[in-house]
């Protein structure tokens, strides 16, 4: 766990989301992407001042393949969301810290 963001794997990834009491936010992410790059200080704001409220989690999809291919991840970073053990949302690509904060005061 980096600060309050879950770096999950194949193996704990039912655990930490699919079972989470609360909301997650996953961010699916590689480390050649620069993309990637750009919206992880977002994510990391997100982690701090959503505490509490939803789990925060990146899964590196080159190192966790199984995952990443369960969820049909074509292009990254891809943002899922999951509520009760089920994807509720999906945002591909670069986004703002407003349009995520949109998503996630919705759906918690």
């Amino acid at each position: 766990m980096e600060g309050n963001i879950l770096h999950l794997s194949d193996s704990d990834f039912d655990d930490k989301v699919l079972q989470s009491d609360i909301p997650a936010l996953v961010d699916f992410w590689a480390d050649w992407c620069a993309p990637c790059k750009i919206i992880a200080p977002t994510i990391e704001e997100l982690a701090k001042e959503y505490e509490g409220k939803i789990v925060v989690g990146k899964l590196n999809v080159d190192q966790n393949s199984k995952t990443a291919t369960k969820y049909g991840i074509r292009g990254i970073p891809t943002l899922l969301f999951f509520k009760g053990g089920k994807v509720i949302q999906q945002v591909v690509g670069v986004k703002s810290k407003t349009e995520i904060q949109k998503i996630i005061d919705t759906n918690i």
